[in-house]
């Protein structure tokens, strides 16, 4: 088997297959990296946050939209939910231990981003001359 083919064998094998349309990765990549789910890990990043604080932090995002986002980033693993019997509701939202991690990969994205956010607008201004 040629060099290429064996170190492709080997990569697939460990991250699995993200560029077909039936491998699980793809619902997971797709719930982190989007605009409310970046937010919410990065948010997390800090401790734990009740739903409202989360709301008024990440500003734009509505109810139903965090709610079903820490439904997912919940699903996966990456966000512990607390919810303590009292009235009115009290429910806390903290990052696990895998929720640590994948949040600290898309800080570093964030990161990135916001280092690079003159040479990248500049760069869309060229486009559009």
């Amino acid at each position: 088997m040629p060099l290429v083919n064996t170190r492709m064998s080997k990569i697939a094998q460990r991250r699995g297959e993200v560029f077909s349309t039936t491998c699980p990765s793809r619902e997971i990549l797709n719930h982190v990296t989007s605009r409310w789910g970046v937010l919410v890990l990065v948010a997390l990043m800090e401790g734990t946050h009740r739903f409202s604080d989360l709301r008024r932090k990440i500003g734009g995002v509505s109810e139903k939209m965090l709610a079903q986002t820490l439904q997912q980033l919940e699903k996966h693993g990456f966000i512990d939910r607390v919810s303590y019997p009292v009235v009115p509701p009290h429910v806390e939202y903290s990052l696990t231990p895998l929720g640590k991690e994948i949040g600290s990969q898309v800080d570093s994205l964030i990161d990135w981003i916001e280092t690079n956010l003159g040479k990248i607008m500049k760069a869309q201004q060229k486009r559009l001359t």
